[in-house]
C-alpha cells in the first residue's frame, strides 16, 4: 500500500488539486502496479513561511507553483520501474490543468 505526501503553497483549486492526485495516482496504478482502489494520499497547503525551497537550485526556477510529492512504496522497485513512473507522472501532470512542463 504505496502512499503519497503532497506539499504545496496554499490557494491551489479543488480542481488542480483533484488533477494532481489523480495524475499521481494513475503513474503509480500503470508504472508501480499498484492495485485500483489503492490510493492513498495526504495533500498539505501550506503557507509561504511554511514551504522553503530554493528557487534555483540545480536549474531551477520553481515558482509559487512548486509541488512536493514524497512517495512511500511498499516495495523495492527497479530503476527501470522507477523511470517509468517517473517519465509518466511528467506526462500526466503536463496534461493536467494548469501545469506545464519544463524542458
Amino acid at each position: 500500500m504505496p502512499h503519497a505526501r503532497i506539499s504545496l503553497l496554499r490557494g491551489t483549486s479543488p480542481a488542480y488539486l483533484r488533477a494532481l492526485s489523480s495524475s499521481l495516482y494513475q503513474a503509480m496504478h500503470e508504472a508501480f502496479e499498484v492495485p485500483a482502489g489503492d490510493c492513498f494520499q495526504m495533500i498539505h497547503q501550506l503557507a509561504p513561511e511554511e514551504l522553503v525551497f530554493d528557487r534555483h537550485y540545480l536549474g531551477g526556477p520553481r515558482s509559487d507553483r512548486f509541488v512536493l510529492i514524497a512517495l512511500t512504496a511498499g516495495r523495492e522497485r527497479s530503476d527501470a520501474c522507477k523511470q517509468a513512473f517517473y517519465r509518466r507522472l511528467v506526462e500526466l501532470l503536463a496534461i493536467a490543468r494548469g501545469s506545464r512542463r519544463r524542458t
